[in-house]
């Protein structure tokens, strides 16, 4: 995509977080928590243009998959074009979550991957999201997360109990990252 299309998509939706996309230093830099190697299942929030989904795509393995969970139509028609039968878009808003999963029988998810701009959420509906990331992560699953600012932090740990974060400098504006990891000895 290019530059001056995605920043006209960011004028225009409030949900897309940046003027341009990721950049390799920094999907490479959150990926490193992911280990592909194993039979996975990805759900990435907000994957825009595809920058995270081409590079997950390109390193796990067969049986692995991406369920992408994007809001913007122009987004989804660009991520329909690529053609990998591991990944499955969906035009929705993550906060749908749950009765995405439903539809595919509730897999369990080992990582979901966010970029949404959790600085423009209201209080309520962010922790809402977290409440549904954290139950369907299965055990010693990982929230991603990629923002701007740290912000989003003090909200993860709510619900999360081993938090590291990282920032990667290379990427304009620098991104922070954060790795959540649920508790891979509670039930739920």
């Amino acid at each position: 995509m290019k530059k001056a299309n995605y920043i006209k998509l960011f004028l225009k939706d409030k949900m897309v977080a940046a003027v341009v996309p990721t950049s390799s230093f920094g999907v490479k830099k959150l990926c490193r928590a992911i280990d592909f190697k194993k039979d996975i299942v990805i759900v990435e929030y907000g994957p825009g243009s595809g920058v995270f989904t081409k590079y997950l795509l390109h390193n796990m393995n067969a049986e692995s998959r991406i369920i992408a969970i994007e809001s913007n139509s122009n987004f989804v028609n660009i991520l329909k074009e690529i053609k990998d039968s591991r990944l499955l878009v969906f035009n929705d808003k993550v906060q749908n979550l749950n009765e995405i999963l439903e539809k595919l029988d509730k897999p369990a998810i080992d990582y979901i991957i966010s970029g949404i701009p959790f600085s423009y959420i209201k209080e309520d509906l962010k922790m809402r999201i977290i409440k549904n990331t954290y139950e369907s992560l299965a055990k010693g699953g990982k929230f991603l997360v990629y923002q701007y600012s740290n912000h989003i932090k003090k909200y993860l740990s709510k619900y999360f109990q081993s938090i590291n974060s990282t920032f990667e400098i290379l990427n304009i504006p620098t991104l922070f990252i954060f790795e959540a990891v649920k508790d891979p000895t509670l039930d739920k």
